[in-house]
C-alpha cells in the first residue's frame, strides 16, 4: 500500500505543483508572442538599401496638374488685366495689347504639337480661346454699338464658334481635342439667345432651342470625333428634352386651333429629329428610346391640335386614337426593326396612360354600392350613376370611358396575333370589356332597376366565358381554328388565363351586384335570388365548382336572411331558415367528393352554421338557441359518417353537449350532474369502444376524462352541500367506480374513484375529527410534532454514519 500524508501535507504539496505550473505556463504565453510578432515581421517585404520611393503620382498626372493650373493663372490674369488696367491704355495700345497676345497665344500650339508637346499646346490653346472671349467682352466696352447685352452676347458667341472651329480645322492646330467641343458648346447660345433678344416669343424661343438641338443631333450622327460626339450628345439631350418640355406645355395651354397648330409643329419637328437619329442608329436600345419618343411627341402633336377643337370630354380619346394610328407604322416592313418596335411601345404606353385615366370611373363603379351597406332598404335612387356614387362625386368629364376601353380592347384583339403574347391579349381585352360593361350603365344614367339588370347580365356573362374556356386552354387563333385537330396551347407562364379571370370578374360584378340591391327590399331579395341560381347553374362545370358552389351557398345565407328580415321574423327564426344553407353544403361536399370542391363548400357551410348560431343567440331564447346547436350537432353527426370526415365527430359531440346544457339552463335546473352526466355517459361509451378496439389504449385516456368530468365537479359541490345526501350519492357512485377499477385492473377508475370516496368521507368525518382534537389535551400536538422530528433526525444520522462507512473503505482501497 502506497503511504499517504496527512491532508494537510498533502493540500501544501499540491499548491506548490499548481504555482509551478502558473509560473511555467506565463513563460510559454510570452515566448510565444515573441515568436509570432518575430515571423509576422519576416513576412513583410523589406526594401533593398538604396531604393527610392515609390512614386504617389504619376509623371503624366503631374504634368497635366501642373499645365492646368498654368492655364487657369494665365487665364486669371488676363482677366485682371482686362477687367481692371484696360483703362490705364488708349485705343492704339489696347487693340494692339489684345491683338497681340491673343494671336501669339493662339499661334503657341503649332511649334509645341511640331516638338510633341500635346499637352503644353493643349493647354496654351485653351488660353487662347479664353483670351478670344475676353476680347470679345473688350470690344463691347470699347465700341458703342448699339445692341442689347442679349444680342451683342449671341452675336459674339456664333463668331467665337466660328472662329475655333476654323481654328480646330486648320492643318497645323487639327490636332487639338479642344478648339472643335468648345465652338460645338458656343453654338448653343446664338440661337436661343438671338430669339429672345428679338423678342421671339415662347413659340420662336423654342423653335430656336429645338433647331438647336437638331445641329446637336446631326453633329453627332456625323461627326467622328470621339469629343465632339459627347458635347453634341450632351446638347442635343439637354437642349431637347428643354424644347420638347416646353413645346409640350404650349399644346397643353393652346386656347385655339391656330395656337395648338404651332405648338404641334414644334414637336412634330422634333419628332421628326428623333425618329431621323432612331433610323441612322439602326440597331440597340438607343433607336427603340428615340423612335418612342418620337411617337409619344407625335401623338402629342396630333392630338393637342384634335384637343382644341373638341369638347373637353374627348380630350384623351383624341390622344388615344393618335396613338392607336401609331400601329399602322408598325406594319411597314420597310422600316427597320428597331423603330417598328419603339412605335410599337409608344402606342402601348399612350393607351396605358389612357386606362389610367378610366380607372376612377371604374373604381367608383365596382366599389361604390359598397356604402349602400349602411343605408340598407333606404329606397332606391334615381338613377344608375346616383346609385354607384352615392358615397363619392363621379369623375368629370367621363362620359367617354366607355369609348376608351372599348377602343383598347378591341385594339388587344385585332393588333396582337404573336403566339405567345395572344393569351395575354385575350386577357386583357377580357377584362377591359368587362370594365366597359360595368362603367357603360352608370355613364349612360340608365335607370336603377335597368342597371341592375346590366350588372346582372354581366355577371352572367363573365361567368358564361369562365365556364367556355378552361383554365388549361386558351381560344384558338384564326389560323388554329381552321385545323379541326389543333391542339390546344397553354397559357403564358406568369400572366392569368382568360378563364380564371372572367370566374374573378365575375364574383367581383356579383360582390358589386348584392351591395348595390341593398337600396330596396324587392331588389335584395331579387337580386340575391338570381345570384344563388347563376352561380348553382355555374356549378355544374366542374372546373368551377371549388368557387361557383361556395359562392352560390353564400348568397343562399345571405337570401335566408333578407327573407327573414322581409317577413318580418326574429333573429331565432330566421337562423332555423339560414340552418337549411349547411344541411345543402353537407348533402353537396358528400356529393362531390373531390377534397378541392368539397372543402370550401364545408367551410362555407360552417359559417353559415356559426351565422345561424349568432342569430339566435342575439334574442337570447334559450330553448332556440338549445334546438340550433342540436340541428348543428346533427348536421356535424350526419358529416362525421363519411370515412374522411371521421374527427367532425367531436364537433358533433361538443354541439350535442352543448344543446344539452342551454336547455338545461332555460328550465332553470342548477344541478351540477344535468350537465355532466351527458358528457360522462357519451365519452365512456367512446373510451369503452377504444378500449375494445385497442386492448393496449391507457384506461386514463379511455375512461379518464369521463369520469373526472362528473366526480370532479360533483366532489366541489359536495364540500359546499349542508346535506348528506348528495355526499351519500357521490360516495357511492365513487365506491362503484373502485371496485370497477379493481376487478377489471383499471388505473384511471382505481385512483379516481378511490381519491374522491376518500375525500368525500373526510368530508363527512371532518365535523368528528374536530371533536375529537378539541377533546385533546393541548401537549399532544407538541409531541407529536416532536416525535416525528427526533424520527427525522435519527434517519439522517443514520444515512451519514453510512456515507462515512463508505467513504474510509474506498480510502483504504489501493
Amino acid at each position: 500500500m502506497t503511504h499517504f500524508p496527512p491532508p494537510a501535507e498533502e493540500l501544501r504539496l499540491l499548491d506548490l505543483e499548481l504555482r509551478q505550473l502558473d509560473a511555467r505556463r506565463a513563460q510559454l504565453l510570452h515566448r510565444r508572442a515573441w515568436l509570432v510578432t518575430a515571423l509576422q515581421a519576416a513576412a513583410r517585404p523589406v526594401p533593398a538599401p538604396g531604393t527610392p520611393p515609390r512614386p504617389e503620382a504619376s509623371a503624366p498626372r503631374v504634368q497635366n496638374v501642373l499645365l492646368m493650373l498654368g492655364a487657369v493663372l494665365l487665364t486669371i490674369a488676363a482677366m485682371a488685366f482686362t477687367l481692371v488696367s484696360w483703362g490705364h491704355l488708349g485705343i492704339a495700345g489696347r487693340a494692339l495689347v489684345l491683338g497681340g497676345v491673343t494671336v501669339a497665344v493662339l499661334a503657341a500650339p503649332v511649334p509645341l504639337l511640331k516638338r510633341g508637346l500635346r499637352s503644353t499646346a493643349e493647354s496654351v490653346a485653351g488660353i487662347g480661346l479664353a483670351l478670344t472671349v475676353l476680347d470679345a467682352y473688350a470690344l463691347r466696352q470699347v465700341t458703342s454699338l448699339d445692341v442689347d447685352a442679349t444680342g451683342y452676347v449671341a452675336a459674339a458667341s456664333a463668331v467665337l464658334a466660328a472662329l475655333w472651329t476654323a481654328y480646330g480645322l486648320l492643318p497645323r492646330t487639327s490636332g487639338l481635342r479642344l478648339p472643335l467641343p468648345a465652338a460645338l458648346a458656343a453654338a448653343q447660345l446664338p440661337l436661343a439667345l438671338g430669339a429672345v433678344a428679338a423678342d421671339a416669343g415662347l413659340y420662336g424661343i423654342t423653335a430656336a432651342v429645338l433647331v438647336t438641338a437638331a445641329f446637336d443631333t446631326g453633329v453627332a450622327l456625323r461627326v467622328p470625333t470621339r469629343s465632339v460626339r459627347i458635347t453634341a450628345m450632351v446638347g442635343a439631350y439637354g437642349l431637347g428634352a428643354w424644347g420638347v418640355w416646353a413645346a409640350g406645355w404650349l399644346s397643353w395651354t393652346a386656347t385655339g386651333p391656330s395656337a395648338a397648330a404651332r405648338a404641334a409643329a414644334l414637336l412634330l419637328f422634333a419628332a421628326g429629329v428623333a425618329l431621323t437619329a432612331a433610323r441612322r442608329e439602326a440597331a440597340g436600345q438607343q433607336a427603340v428610346g428615340l423612335t418612342v419618343a418620337a411617337g409619344l411627341l407625335t401623338v402629342a402633336a396630333l392630338g393637342g391640335t384634335a384637343r382644341s377643337v373638341l369638347p373637353d370630354a374627348w380630350s384623351v380619346p383624341a390622344y388615344l386614337a393618335c396613338g392607336i394610328a401609331l400601329l399602322a407604322a408598325v406594319r411597314v416592313d420597310r422600316l427597320p426593326k428597331t423603330v417598328r418596335l419603339g412605335l410599337a411601345r409608344a402606342s402601348a404606353a399612350v393607351q396605358g396612360l389612357a386606362l389610367v385615366w378610366t380607372l376612377p370611373a371604374v373604381a367608383i363603379a365596382l366599389l361604390g354600392p359598397v356604402a349602400w351597406a349602411e343605408q340598407v332598404w333606404s329606397g332606391a335612387p334615381g338613377d344608375l350613376r346616383a346609385a354607384v356614387a352615392a358615397d363619392a362625386p363621379w369623375p368629370p368629364d367621363a362620359r367617354t370611358v366607355p369609348v376608351v376601353l372599348a377602343a383598347v380592347a378591341v385594339v388587344l384583339l385585332l393588333a396582337v396575333r404573336d403566339t405567345v403574347w395572344r393569351p395575354r391579349a385575350l386577357t386583357g381585352a377580357l377584362v377591359l370589356a368587362w370594365a366597359t360593361a360595368l362603367v357603360l350603365p352608370a355613364v349612360l344614367e340608365v335607370p336603377y332597376v335597368v342597371g341592375l339588370v346590366a350588372f346582372g347580365i354581366t355577371t352572367a356573362g363573365a361567368l358564361a366565358a369562365a365556364a367556355w374556356i378552361r383554365p388549361s386552354e386558351r381560344p384558338r387563333t384564326a389560323t388554329e381554328e381552321s385545323s379541326a385537330t389543333a391542339p390546344a396551347v397553354p397559357t403564358a407562364v406568369g400572366f392569368p388565363a382568360p378563364g380564371p379571370t372572367a370566374l374573378v370578374l365575375a364574383l367581383l360584378t356579383s360582390l358589386s351586384l348584392a351591395f348595390l340591391s341593398l337600396t330596396t327590399e324587392p331588389a335584395t331579395l331579387a337580386v340575391l335570388s338570381a345570384l344563388t341560381a347563376l352561380f348553382t347553374a355555374a356549378s355544374w362545370r366542374p372546373h368551377l365548382t371549388p368557387v361557383t358552389a361556395p359562392t352560390a351557398l353564400a348568397y343562399a345565407a345571405l337570401l335566408a336572411c333578407a327573407t327573414g328580415a322581409a317577413a318580418g321574423w326574429e333573429p331565432q327564426y330566421t337562423a332555423l331558415l339560414v340552418l337549411a344553407v349547411p344541411v345543402a353544403a353537407a348533402l353537396l361536399a358528400a356529393r362531390l367528393g373531390d377534397a378541392r370542391a368539397a372543402v370550401p363548400v364545408e367551410v362555407v357551410g360552417a359559417i353559415a352554421a356559426l351565422l345561424a348560431v349568432a342569430l339566435a343567440a342575439v334574442s337570447a331564447d334559450l330553448p332556440m338557441i338549445a334546438l340550433v346547436l342540436a340541428l348543428c350537432g346533427v348536421i356535424t353527426a350526419g358529416t362525421a359518417i363519411r370515412p374522411d370526415r371521421r374527427p367532425v365527430a367531436y364537433a358533433s359531440a361538443a354541439l350535442f353537449v352543448l344543446a344539452t346544457w342551454v336547455r338545461l339552463a332555460a328550465w332553470d335546473i342548477g344541478t351540477p350532474e344535468a350537465y355532466t352526466l351527458p358528457v360522462t355517459v357519451p365519452a365512456l361509451l367512446v373510451g369503452a369502444l377504444r378500449r375494445r378496439r385497442d386492448p393496449e389504449a391507457s384506461s386514463w385516456t379511455a375512461y379518464g376524462p369521463g369520469l373526472a368530468a362528473t366526480l370532479v365537479p360533483s366532489l366541489l359541490a359536495a364540500w359546499g352541500d349542508p346535506d348528506w345526501t348528495r355526499p351519500l350519492l357521490l360516495g357511492l357512485a365513487a365506491l362503484s367506480v373502485t371496485l370497477l377499477g379493481a376487478g377489471h385492473h383499471l388505473q384511471a377508475p382505481l385512483l379516481l374513484g378511490g381519491t374522491v370516496l376518500a375525500l368525500d368521507a373526510l368530508h363527512e368525518l371532518a365535523p368528528y375529527i374536530a371533536q375529537v382534537t378539541d377533546a385533546l389535551p393541548r401537549w399532544v400536538p407538541p409531541a407529536l410534532a416532536g416525535l416525528m422530528l427526533l424520527a427525522l433526525g435519527a434517519t439522517y444520522e443514520q444515512r451519514l454514519r453510512d456515507a462515512r462507512r463508505m467513504r474510509d473503505f474506498l480510502g483504504n482501497m489501493h
